[in-house]
């Protein structure tokens, strides 16, 4: 049993409902009632009698069998016993509005621990405690077991608020939008019944079309993951994620830590699980309009109808910016076009009907348009002219949305707000937007629904590694105590995952250099690697374009003499000897790991500028094939691994490959902190990504534990 004794129950009690006015446990009631809840409604109140014409039942022993919904308003002190009465009379479903629980402290959260080990013992389910209620607008059931201000408006969203007074204040607003929803939970602590919950439950919902969720945390980001991208393929998800200001927790001293601040691991979270993610209650609304009264595209294609030029070619600017293409109209709807719209009109997409178009050449272009093979969206814009009414125009694209229902349709009226609150009485079939940006964003979400259905499911690759390699290594680090490898060892961990690393040797001397040097042939690089010292540059570790034995054994003494002025040479282990790889193009990749959402992958753009430019992207280990394609075209510097400006295309299948290994050793190995490959060099020669430089930072009590 999911939610159907909470969402869709034979009959509800009210525990703690009241006589008293402007009470919750009054207001609770009330709504069931004026909602016209089709199914049995006891009150429950010490003092017994009558409230709101119904009888009221002394206790929860006392009422009648099959109530399976009781909503408790009591003090949180008496929730417990409450709970005990409702076990024995088989009540299965709990919505505890009452608070005082984890929100107010340790008491309080003890309080709650001991509240839901005793819902799970008696099998039961609850919402809360510490929320607003739920609601389903189905008219079989017509539940309001909700103390929102507003009586709900039926539609096709399944909502869920983390928040209580947000949800209250969300569901106020759809209302005045004219946006309907089929079901609503407040879960306030979600102690049991949490967004995962809903989402399982909606999956197969005939009700349900769309789901929109308000959260401040995810708790079990795995199974979030695993559920959202079943469920996203089947119906679109639009999540507002507050908190995006929280401290990050990778450490500052990675160069992947430091750019993994704020949410990024929730936006991975969201983005990999095919979640659209809006950033804020405007956007939350405009989305759900859309999808309310839109059907998925079969692609992106957009058609513009205009009375007026500039609109239009703001319009065409944003469907461009939002990676949607103009439609290329056919000739035939030209010639169509042309036989009723005057000879200043454009018939070229953005269509220009002129100032003067009259409702019927409204209704003609827009179906024209409509049927073009060529189009799958089509985006209608109105400005007042000529005594032509902004509601007559809406009426008749609400009628054409009637009757050719397989295409998107949406409306820009850039008109009085009085046009808009007409509407919120009016059952509205169209998406209206007052701006064109906001309907070319609209789009652009149906648009990526559209690619989320079609992208492939993706599968985690299981690739061979040298695992008995990689694990000495990280135990000898762990044994001596340190969280930090050294250069060397850290690209020989790369090397045993399989990851293409620049040929190298280690060096004690000055001689051991010169030898490695000429098996390596120059140009080489070198670099000191040390115990005590991560970040080489900061102190003349590394130099590169080293020519000649003259040249290294220069720099191998200028190396040796800084550091012991520093008094660092202690620490030296010796020096790196590298190949030096022509590129001019740096990447960066590496693990950061959020202690919540576990290892990211993150890539970009790397060297020097890595920190500054910040062309980054993350996503969550393990990563599937798809998901590592997805990270590397989020990013803007992709279009130089595709043989922008003459470069050599890189080989995307291995720059892939490098993802999922790090990824791979990320998700086996939760000791792995942080792992920096910074630079990741494209050969000019043959496009090979090649791991130049490495950093790794473990935990080396959980490695000693293995």
């Amino acid at each position: 049993m999911l939610l159907e004794h909470i969402l869709k129950p034979r009959a509800v009690a009210v525990v703690g409902a009241s006589t008293r006015p402007h009470t919750i446990g009054s207001d609770l009631l009330k709504r069931l009632m004026e909602y016209g809840y089709k199914g049995g409604i006891y009150p429950v109140n010490p003092k017994g009698g009558e409230i709101e014409g119904l009888t009221a039942y002394k206790s929860v022993d006392e009422l009648p069998a099959g109530v399976d919904l009781a909503v408790l308003v009591v003090n949180a002190k008496f929730v417990l016993d409450t709970v005990d009465a409702c076990h024995r009379k088989g009540i299965k479903g709990l919505v505890v509005i009452s608070a005082g629980f984890k929100e107010t402290g340790a008491e309080g959260a003890a309080l709650e621990k001991a509240l839901l080990e005793r819902v799970r013992a008696y099998g039961m389910r609850m919402v809360g405690p510490n929320c607003l209620g739920v609601v389903n607008t189905n008219p079989d059931v017509r539940l309001d077991a909700c103390f929102a201000e507003s009586l709900p408006v039926a539609g096709d969203i399944g909502f869920v608020s983390q928040s209580g007074a947000l949800g209250g204040g969300i569901l106020n607003i759809l209302k005045d939008l004219n946006v309907g929803f089929a079901q609503f939970v407040s879960i306030g602590n979600q102690a049991d019944v949490n967004a995962e919950t809903a989402l399982e439950y909606w999956e197969n919902d005939p009700d349900v079309k769309q789901i929109l969720l308000y959260m401040e945390s995810i708790p079990n980001p795995e199974n979030f993951r695993r559920l959202a991208t079943r469920i996203s393929k089947k119906k679109p998800i639009v999540a507002l994620k507050a908190g995006r200001s929280a401290a990050g927790a990778s450490a500052a001293s990675s160069h992947t830590g430091s750019l993994a601040g704020g949410d990024r691991a929730a936006d991975a979270l969201l983005k990999q699980s095919g979640v659209i993610r809006e950033l804020s209650l405007c956007d939350l609304f405009a989305t759900a309009k859309v999808f309310s009264n839109c059907p998925i595209p079969k692609g992106d294609r957009v058609a513009i109808v205009t009375n007026s030029g500039g609109p239009g070619i703001m319009a065409t600017d944003a469907v461009c910016e939002y990676g949607m293409q103009m439609a290329p109209i056919t000739d035939e709807t030209k010639a169509k076009l042309r036989e009723f719209l005057p000879a200043a009109a454009s018939v070229k997409n953005p269509v220009d009907m002129i100032a003067s178009a009259p409702l019927e050449h409204y209704r003609k272009t827009v179906e024209t348009v409509l049927a073009d093979p060529n189009v799958d969206m089509v985006m209608v814009i109105y400005l007042p002219f000529l005594g032509l009414k902004d509601i007559d125009v809406a009426k008749a694209l609400m009628e054409i949305r009637e009757a050719h229902p397989e295409k998107p349709l949406v409306g820009v009226f850039m008109t009085t707000n009085e046009f808009f609150t007409t509407l919120s009485n009016m059952k509205v079939t169209v998406p209206f937007y007052m701006y064109s940006e906001d309907a070319a964003d609209a789009l652009r979400r149906l648009n990526d629904q559209r690619l989320w259905i079609a992208r492939p499911e993706g599968v985690v690759p299981e690739l061979v590694v040298d695992e008995v390699r990689t694990l000495a290594i990280f135990k000898a680090a762990a044994a001596e105590g340190r969280r930090e490898l050294t250069t060397r060892e850290s690209l020989d961990v790369l090397d045993a995952c399989g990851v293409r690393i620049c040929r190298s040797g280690m060096a004690h001397s000055e001689d051991e250099a010169v030898k490695i040097a000429e098996t390596t042939g120059y140009p080489v690089v070198m670099k000191m690697t040390s115990k005590t010292t991560s970040h080489k540059t900061d102190v003349g570790g590394v130099r590169v374009g080293i020519a000649n034995e003259a040249e290294l054994r220069a720099e191998y003494r200028d190396l040796v003499a800084k550091l012991e002025a520093r008094g660092l040479l202690d620490g030296l282990e010796g020096v790196l000897i590298q190949e030096m790889v022509k590129s001019k193009r740096e990447l960066v990749t590496g693990i950061a790991t959020d202690p919540q959402f576990g290892p990211m992958v993150m890539f970009g753009l790397g060297g020097v500028f890595v920190e500054v430019l910040k062309d980054v992207a993350f996503r969550l280990a393990p990563l599937t094939d798809q998901d590592a394609k997805d990270l590397i075209h989020s990013v803007k510097c992709v279009k130089l691994l595709e043989g922008a400006r003459g470069f050599t295309p890189a080989q995307m299948d291995k720059v892939e490959e490098t993802l999922l290994r790090i990824s791979q050793l990320a998700a086996r190995h939760r000791f792995v902190k942080e792992l920096d490959i910074n630079p990741l060099m494209v050969s000019d020669r043959d496009g090979e990504p090649i791991a130049v430089d490495a950093r790794i930072a473990i935990d080396p009590e959980a490695v000693l534990k293995l």
